[in-house]
């Protein structure tokens, strides 16, 4: 089959790898009619690369159609149409019956002390063959895949995987009161679905801070207040003051995480762990803070006093610097994590109908055949083109 593949920093490619093989007696496989790329797919692009070996399938937003079912699988039979969670959950342990999927015990990563196994992301992460592919092995196969409907476009259905659970997630997480004001850092493709959920959900002020001029348009097209955090420097804070009664908004979400801009020295250890052996690399990505940390002392700065921010951004080091005296002297509450995929799908799967209120079927600014995907993690690495969702066809 073919697949995307990584190669090195900056480096991935479409290459004919084996096709996928059932391994365990609840294993499917699925053939992948659209797989999407992430935001977080460019950390794996830019920053991650000593937790990746060459030839490491990527992707974890998939959907498609059963091929094969183990003699287990009583849940899925060939021909069935199925969305996977990129987190890799049993649904039936202690966490997962809690509704924390992204920290399943039975896909946990021991030896790195780690969450739920992630199709498609690093050695952190179970190192599992990912999505951006023509077929994938999908464990679990009984609780694991999302069965949805024939007929509607694959676009309709495809953001189950990550996008609108990471995003409800996020705005489930900031805990904004009825009629009350929410500001999102980053409007890529979480920030922009954190939007419209927050809108959707009853929050009166919603505002929208990024530095690239389509995602600000496309924000204001759906009654966002987008601010160009470019244009604005240093009067950010006024901006959204003048918007929240000058206390500041009830809640921020960073939907940024380690790539944000700001921070010369996060850039330059990024840029040093690209230089070492991988053993090097992985130690100092592990063990120090190398993450840009503007987005998160924005948020920290922006919120109101006794207001909640909600992390739904990726970040890598483990000793980032924090503002704990402005954290503890404004009295916040943060919530973060990876989201739990399976746990949000029965508040979302009711809105994914033909009056499209979260304007799902739209999302995509891009659809590409899989063979240009080495171009288009360019171009979105880059933020050209008006990228801000891209989808590719196997």
């Amino acid at each position: 089959m073919r697949a995307l593949t990584w190669h090195g920093r900056r480096d991935v490619r479409v290459d004919t790898v084996p096709d996928p093989v059932l391994k365990a007696a609840d294993d499917i496989i699925v053939k992948i009619t659209t797989t999407g790329l992430c935001g977080s797919d460019l950390h794996l692009y830019e920053i991650l690369a000593p937790f990746l070996d060459s030839g490491d399938i990527l992707g974890h937003e998939p959907m498609g159609i059963v091929q094969e079912v183990g003699p287990e699988v009583t849940a899925a039979r060939p021909g069935d149409r199925v969305v996977i969670p990129f987190n890799i959950s049993c649904g039936t342990c202690f966490m997962c019956t809690r509704g924390l999927h992204s920290q399943c015990e039975t896909t946990q990563v021991h030896a790195h002390g780690t969450g739920a196994s992630l199709f498609g992301y690093t050695k952190l992460y179970g190192q599992v063959p990912g999505g951006q592919a023509q077929y994938l092995r999908v464990p679990f196969g009984n609780t694991l895949p999302l069965p949805v409907p024939h007929g509607p476009p694959d676009d309709r259905y495809v953001y189950l995987s990550d996008v609108l659970p990471t995003a409800w997630q996020a705005v489930e997480y900031a805990d904004i009161p009825p009629g009350g004001s929410v500001a999102v850092l980053g409007l890529g493709p979480i920030g922009d679905m954190s939007c419209r959920i927050a809108t959707h959900r009853g929050a009166a002020t919603v505002i929208g801070i990024d530095l690239v001029p389509e995602r600000l348009d496309r924000a204001r097209g759906r009654g966002v207040h987008a601010l160009d955090l470019g244009a604005l420097g240093d009067g950010l804070t006024d901006a959204v003051h003048e918007l929240t009664d000058g206390r500041g908004p009830d809640a921020v979400i960073d939907a940024v995480g380690m790539e944000a801009h700001g921070s010369r020295v996060a850039a330059a250890a990024q840029g040093i762990t690209t230089l070492l052996p991988d053993a090097l690399a992985a130690a100092m990505m592990k063990h120090a803070g190398v993450d840009r940390l503007a987005a998160l002392h924005a948020a920290i700065s922006l919120v109101r006093r006794g207001g909640t921010v909600s992390v739904s951004g990726v970040y890598g080091g483990a000793a980032d610097p924090m503002p704990l005296l402005t954290m503890f002297d404004k009295q916040l509450t943060f919530r973060m994590g990876q989201a739990n995929v399976r746990r949000w799908i029965d508040d979302i799967l009711p809105l994914l109908t033909d009056e499209d209120p979260l304007g799902a079927d739209g999302f995509a600014t891009h659809r590409l055949p899989l063979e240009q995907a080495p171009s288009a993690y360019e171009t979105f690495q880059k933020k050209q083109e008006g990228a801000v969702k891209i989808l590719f066809t196997p």
